[in-house]
């Protein structure tokens, strides 16, 4: 079987001038043993290598670990966290972590058990192209489903924790609104669309007794909820 490949791959007997540069990949990795094993996954898949250490045109960083806090920690994230072309790859994925990846700039995440060639294929077109992909049960449980309310942080005055608590789902979208995240960005990063994230944000303003996003932000950081 032929390997899988991304849009603009060169095809043999087509001179590569006559087509897009091909994407590659540059992988970074918590120890060299874990980068030669990307390597080869990478290259069986038929996505060419690259030297670049940041995300650019044609340049997707993939930062592998067991954990996806030990990727991220393996590598430095993108200058910009809404840049384009950052893929984080590991073994064992959680909500938690996941919401740190994409606050670094991390919009799609890949399971280790996942990378088949075709898997690891569209992981990277989806890096490139700034779409979120996040592994289905980890995403159900990112975006609460379960509404279990979010208890505010410690310390923080009586007077002040008086605000009914936020979902699990409200609090991501919160957090990455406090970010400076556009409506946009927010979905991708989440997988959902923009109505989605309009209608969370819509409960938040009238759980919080707010008039707009701002306002929405500084009540929760105010009562300790983000």
């Amino acid at each position: 079987m032929s390997p899988a490949r991304l849009p603009g791959h060169h095809v043999p007997g087509i001179p590569a001038s006559y087509g897009p540069a091909p994407v590659r990949v540059h992988v970074r990795a918590a120890n060299d043993g874990l980068r030669r094993s990307w390597h080869q996954r990478l290259t069986r898949a038929g996505i060419p290598l690259a030297e670049d250490s940041q995300p650019g045109p044609g340049v997707v960083l993939l930062a592998a670990g067991r954990t996806v806090d030990e990727a991220v920690d393996s590598c430095s994230p993108p200058d910009d966290p809404d840049r384009r072309g950052f893929l984080v790859a590991a073994q064992l994925v959680s909500p938690d972590s996941v919401l740190r990846a994409v606050r670094v700039g991390a919009r799609t995440i890949l399971r280790t058990a996942d990378a088949h060639p075709e898997q690891l294929v569209a992981a990277v077109h989806s890096a490139h192209h700034g779409d979120g992909r996040v592994p289905y049960g980890v995403l159900v449980r990112l975006l609460g489903t379960a509404q279990r309310p979010v208890a505010p942080a410690p310390g923080i005055p009586r007077a002040q924790q008086a605000v009914a608590p936020l979902t699990p789902r409200q609090t991501v979208v919160l957090t990455l609104v406090a970010e400076g995240h556009g409506n946009a960005v927010i979905a991708r990063a989440l997988s959902c669309s923009e109505h989605t994230v309009k209608n969370v944000i819509y409960e938040l303003m009238a759980r919080l007794q707010v008039r707009n996003r701002a306002h929405a932000v500084a009540r929760a950081v105010r009562a300790g909820l983000i």
